[in-house]
C-alpha cells in the first residue's frame, strides 16, 4: 500500500471514521435506526439511506448531503434557535449520526438544553465517501466555493424551510477540529448572523510556529513566528503511533502549490489573525474552546497562541482543558458535556 493511502488509513481509524468504504455503514446504521433512540428526529436531506433528498447548491452546482434535527415536542408554529454543526478533516456529515445527535438530543430531552434545530451539513470536497476525500474546511478556495454553500445555499433553505428565531443572537455554530476553526471563520465573519461559536480541539492558527520555525513547539508569547511557507507540503503536522500525517493532507487540494494567493487567502481565513482583521470588539462573540495537551496535531499551541491575541484585544474566550486530552473522537466526546452547559443559558432565552 502506498505511504499516503497509508497514512490516510492510520489517521481516520485513529479519529474515528471507519477506514473502509462508508456505505456499509450508512445501511447499517439506518436513519430509522437512528431516530428510534431519539425524543427529536433527524430529518433527511442526503443520499445515505436510498432516496436522494439532497439540497440542491448554486455555489457548488450540484446536490449536497445535509441532516436537519428537529427537537421532541416540535413545532412549526414556534420559532426555536438554531446550532450548526461542522464536521472535522476525513469526515463528512454522517459523523453527527455516529457521535453528535444522541448527546444533544439526550440533553435536550431532559432539559439540560433547549430545544433548537441543529444542521449538520456536509463540507467533504466531492461529497461523498469521506475516506481519502480532503475536507473544504467551509472555504471559498480553487477546490470551490464551499463557504458561499454553507453561509448562503445551506443558511438560506434552513430559514426558509424552518421555524428559526432571526436573532443572531439565537444562533450558534459548532465545530471539531478543522469544523472547528471553520465555525470560528464563519462566526467572525459572518458576526451579524451568528453570536456564539464553540470549537472542540479547533485549528485557530493555520500559521503558528515558535520563532525558530518549529510547527511543534509549544506556545511561548516571546518566541513567535508566522508561517509563511505553504509550498513545502511534506512537512509532518502530527505522528500517530510514527506515522507521519503531512501538510499536503489537509491543504490539498485547497490551495494548489505555486498559487501566489495561498499565502494571503490563510492570512484572510486564519481565525488568529481574523481577530484583527475582523476588529472583533468585546461582547461581539460569545466564544467557547475545548483542546487537550496531548494534542498530535499541536492544536494546543494554535489555540493558546489564538487566546494571546484574543486577551490582547480584550476578548473574552471561555476555555476547557484536559490535560491529557489527544485529537481523538473519545476526547471530543468527553468536551460535549461542557458545550451543552455552555449553549443553556445563551439559547434557552430564544427556545419556544
Amino acid at each position: 500500500m502506498r505511504l499516503w493511502v497509508w497514512n490516510a488509513v492510520v489517521l481516520l481509524w485513529l479519529v474515528g471514521e471507519s477506514p473502509v468504504s462508508a456505505h456499509p455503514l450508512r445501511r447499517y446504521l439506518g436513519l430509522d435506526r437512528v431516530n428510534a433512540e431519539l425524543a427529536g428526529r433527524v430529518l433527511d436531506f442526503t443520499h445515505n439511506h436510498g432516496a436522494d433528498h439532497r439540497i440542491w447548491s448554486a455555489a457548488l452546482c450540484q446536490k449536497r448531503d445535509l441532516y436537519v434535527y428537529v427537537p421532541p415536542g416540535f413545532d412549526p408554529s414556534k420559532q426555536y434557535p438554531l446550532m450548526i454543526w461542522l464536521h472535522g478533516h476525513a469526515q463528512d456529515e454522517f459523523i453527527f449520526l455516529r457521535d453528535v445527535i444522541v448527546p444533544l438530543d439526550r440533553a435536550i430531552a431532559c432539559g439540560k438544553l433547549p430545544p433548537v434545530i441543529i444542521a449538520a451539513p456536509d463540507g467533504s470536497i466531492q461529497g461523498r465517501d469521506c475516506l481519502l476525500n480532503a475536507t473544504s474546511s467551509f472555504l471559498n478556495s480553487e477546490a470551490g466555493r464551499y463557504e458561499d454553500y454553507l453561509m448562503v445555499d445551506v443558511w438560506n433553505f434552513l430559514m426558509a424551510k424552518f421555524p428559526i428565531r432571526s436573532e443572531r443572537d439565537a444562533h450558534a455554530i459548532v465545530g471539531v477540529s478543522l469544523g472547528g476553526g471553520a465555525a470560528y471563520n464563519k462566526a467572525i465573519k459572518y458576526s451579524q448572523k451568528i453570536r456564539h461559536v464553540a470549537g472542540i480541539f479547533p485549528a485557530l492558527n493555520l500559521r503558528w510556529q515558535d520563532c525558530h520555525g518549529r510547527y511543534r513547539a509549544n506556545f511561548d508569547p516571546d518566541c513567535w513566528g508566522w508561517r509563511t511557507d505553504f509550498a513545502h507540503r511534506g512537512t509532518v503536522l502530527a505522528r500517530y503511533y510514527g506515522i507521519p500525517i503531512r501538510m499536503r493532507s489537509l491543504i490539498n487540494p485547497l490551495f494548489t502549490r505555486r498559487n501566489p494567493e495561498t499565502l494571503p487567502s490563510i492570512i484572510r481565513n486564519n481565525p488568529a489573525e481574523m481577530l484583527d482583521l475582523y476588529e472583533v470588539s468585546p461582547g461581539l462573540l460569545d466564544m467557547y474552546v475545548c483542546y487537550g495537551g496531548k494534542d498530535e496535531f499541536n492544536i494546543d499551541a494554535q489555540i493558546e497562541s489564538f487566546l494571546y491575541v484574543a486577551r490582547r484585544r480584550d476578548l473574552k474566550v471561555d476555555v476547557a482543558y484536559d490535560p491529557k486530552g489527544h485529537h481523538t473522537r473519545a476526547t471530543a466526546r468527553g468536551f460535549l458535556p461542557g458545550i451543552i452547559d455552555w449553549l443553556r443559558p445563551r439559547l434557552e432565552p430564544y427556545a419556544p
